[in-house]
């Protein structure tokens, strides 16, 4: 087996406008809006830190200090929970700050995800990382990150995490040509396309966002002009990686997921997500399922 460098590092881009959810978004951070108490931003660190990738760097823009401040220690508030005796919520206020060692920098002016990554470069250096969208939250009990950390263990190059959708929604996701290997999970990723018609994808295999990524897409990201909607794409990046040996950057693999996956890009999506995070609470389910049941039946 060839030696390929551990993955340590993550990256997470996290400076979008939040445009869909305006006017809620006007000064906070999409990233911020809570599922039921925690912030979605907090399970995506969880995440990463879960697979054992402390060293973070968050990719952001105007307007997301408050995340910044919520991965910080808030001492005042501390001490007057500490004063009230309130273990919980002190261990709640702290958790945050403990996760892993965050590192910012700002995406100066919004050109896509893949100059987002770019703006990684500096840190993250000749290293293999992760990518976490916030967008996407993997349900804690899935590993699928430490899946694909396995997989770039055992191919290199890059592995990118793909969910089987409906035809009718390609069109909202990069998708994959894929190719099977000896492994029930892992396909070998021959083309990639974002966002293509719906009669034009060569699949329904589709993008979601979890990445592991050798550092070749860099110098890649620096030399692709602007695709899909004018913005500089990763799925352009990683299509070029696709076509290459181990030696410069390749292959790309994908991790066929089947677990579960929770969208937050739209309202009714983050509906979606709150109402089942509180569902699989078990200090909320008791009440909320049999309440939500009631409200169904009064409405139907």
């Amino acid at each position: 087996m060839a030696d390929f460098d551990p993955v340590t590092k993550a990256v997470v881009p996290a400076a979008g406008l939040g445009t869909r959810f305006l006017p809620a978004t006007k000064a906070t951070p999409k990233e911020m809006l809570p599922i039921v108490d925690k912030p979605a931003i907090q399970y995506v660190v969880e995440e990463a830190a879960s697979a054992g990738l402390l060293d973070l760097l968050m990719v952001t823009g105007k307007n997301k200090r408050s995340i910044e401040d919520h991965f910080d220690r808030a001492f005042e508030l501390e001490e007057v929970l500490e004063a009230k005796g309130d273990e919980h919520r002190l261990s709640q206020v702290r958790d945050p700050a403990s996760l892993a060692t965050l590192h910012y920098v700002r995406q100066g002016e919004p050109k896509g995800l893949g100059h987002a990554v770019l703006c990684a470069k500096q840190h993250v250096g000749d290293n293999p990382f992760a990518c976490l969208l916030g967008d996407d939250l993997i349900d804690y009990r899935d590993k699928l990150l430490d899946r694909m950390i396995q997989v770039r263990h055992t191919y290199g190059g890059s592995v990118i995490a793909l969910m089987e959708v409906p035809k009718e929604q390609v069109s909202l996701y990069g998708v994959a040509t894929i190719e099977p290997t000896s492994e029930d999970d892992v396909v070998r990723v021959t083309d990639l396309v974002e966002k293509p018609p719906v009669d034009e994808a060569p699949s329904n295999w589709a993008i979601i966002g979890r990445y592991v990524i050798d550092p070749a897409v860099f110098e890649v990201l620096e030399n692709t002009p602007p695709g899909r909607g004018d913005e500089i794409q990763l799925t352009d990046a990683l299509r070029t990686l696709a076509a290459r040996g181990s030696e410069e950057g390749g292959p790309v693999h994908g991790v066929l997921f089947r677990g579960r996956r929770y969208d937050t890009g739209d309202k009714l999506d983050y509906l979606r997500t709150v109402v089942k995070f509180a569902a699989d609470r078990p200090d909320l389910a008791p009440e909320f399922v049999p309440w939500l049941r009631e409200f169904l039946d009064e409405i139907s």
